[in-house]
């Protein structure tokens, strides 16, 4: 950052100047009507502006950036083979007509009296008052908000949790959409596609994720599929774009100030392309660090596929 004052320099002495002189000229250069060692001396300043340093920079094609995300890292050498078989699946589920979702959890919020990003329109003067800092223990608590977004329908139902994102509270999400919207409209499907990152709360390493699927499986009566994002690519899942970047713009300059208007906020985000959206509270306890034994992995009906089995794998109901 450039001031915006005018720096000038001050003259002053130089001890190493000096000592040069008294030696009598003895320099190590041989160089003729030298009188300082070569490179010695002050070097000549200019008062210069902020403004116009600014100035120069234009014209030399600098602009003021900011940072980019665009680099995701090293790719996985199955990365490009993995979206391939996914969209496959996605296609041979929607023209079965079997329900195909993308599932993951949004950023958590702060709820309380916090500023939120963006600006809307107010009347001039009377803009919401808001907490000097975001200390949480200020506010209500956090909304951890999950979503489970319907890809053939453009339909979401988005559970909003107030204590952990465990993998118990991922599938009570998705059991919440089926009960919610998804048995109205396929009631009858004898199998359902869930496409999910690889980390997190949905993780393909996470042995309770698999464990709570499998009680929704045999609950609802259908093969539970799930094909997972490769590594590092959780920005190409539908539900970011499809659904958690509108929520964003619709509740943008919005004090989060309680849990309510966290759901009324996502239940009424509604977009051109006619996404409609269901937003319910979880008030249930999650529980974080729950054990899973491998006897509980054992009792699973769980199917690899043949293709990527770490990353696709399929929950038949054991009923």
């Amino acid at each position: 950052m450039f001031q915006d004052k005018i720096t000038k320099f001050r003259l002053a002495p130089s001890a190493q100047g000096l000592r040069e002189l008294r030696a009598g000229g003895k320099l190590r250069t041989p160089d003729a009507g030298r009188v300082r060692q070569a490179g010695g001396g002050r070097k000549t300043s200019y008062p210069i502006s902020s403004v116009t340093v600014g100035r120069c920079l234009s014209q030399m094609g600098y602009t003021l950036q900011a940072n980019v995300k665009t680099r995701e890292g090293p790719q996985h050498p199955n990365r490009d083979a993995q979206f391939r078989y996914l969209n496959r699946q996605v296609k041979a589920f929607r023209r079965t007509g079997d329900p195909v979702i993308s599932v993951d959890t949004k950023k958590k919020e702060l709820v309380g009296a916090f500023k939120n990003a963006g600006r809307r329109w107010l009347p001039k003067g009377q803009a919401d008052p808001v907490l000097v800092h975001d200390f949480p223990h200020l506010g209500q608590g956090k909304a951890i908000p999950y979503g489970a977004y319907d890809i053939a329908r453009n339909r979401a139902v988005v559970n909003v949790g107030v204590t952990h994102d465990t993998a118990e509270f991922a599938a009570e999400s998705i059991r919440r959409w089926w009960r919610l919207d998804g048995r109205r409209h396929y009631g009858k499907a004898p199998r359902l596609l869930i496409c999910a990152d690889s980390g997190g709360s949905n993780g393909r390493r996470t042995r309770a994720w698999k464990l709570h699927l499998q009680a929704l499986s045999d609950e609802t009566g259908m093969a539970i599929t799930v094909c997972h994002y490769p590594p590092g690519t959780s920005k190409w899942n539908k539900i970011e774009h499809r659904l958690f970047s509108f929520i964003s713009l619709n509740w943008k300059g919005k004090p989060l100030v309680n849990f309510e208007t966290v759901v009324n906020l996502i239940g009424g985000t509604r977009t051109r392309g006619g996404l409609k959206v269901k937003a319910v509270l979880d008030t249930n306890r999650y529980e974080t660090g729950v054990e899973v034994s491998k006897d509980d992995i054992d009792q699973l009906r769980l199917q690899p596929h043949k293709t990527h089995p770490d990353w696709n794998y399929t929950l038949w109901p054991r009923s």
